[in-house]
């Protein structure tokens, strides 16, 4: 019993990296700047979102992990889920551009704490969100 516990651990721990590490790449096509490159000049703004990025990401995977009966069913689910994410964050960029002329990318690039809290934060929150819909 022992073992097939510890199997089930590695398999799970294993496929939910390799998953993030996807949704993680997936995040960055629709990131209008490039999140390493921007992280090895040592912009801080741009290494702080992408850590709230991460974080929200992971939170959604272990939500979705935890309440799932098999390993598809959580994966499925995390993969949903990250599409509903984007497309919210991208909503809420969209007004608030509209709205009060707030280009979060744009000023994360420019390495502006600020603007990297808020689309960091929409992050987290909408992950919260959605992982209490699960």
């Amino acid at each position: 019993m022992v073992w097939a516990d510890l199997m089930r651990i590695l398999v799970w721990t294993g496929a939910g990296a390799v998953l993030l590490c996807m949704i993680m790449f997936v995040d960055s096509l629709f990131t209008p700047y490039k999140d390493m490159e921007e992280m090895k000049k040592g912009n801080t703004a741009v290494t702080l979102r992408f850590v709230m990025k991460l974080v929200a990401q992971g939170y959604i995977l272990s939500s979705s992990i935890a309440k799932s009966d098999s390993l598809w069913d959580g994966l499925v689910i995390s993969v949903v889920s990250f599409i509903i994410l984007l497309v919210l964050e991208w909503l809420v960029r969209m007004v608030l551009r509209s709205a009060f002329g707030l280009k979060l990318d744009e000023g994360t690039k420019e390495g502006l704490i600020p603007h990297a809290l808020f689309g960091g934060s929409l992050h987290i929150v909408g992950a919260l969100i959605i992982a209490a819909c699960l």
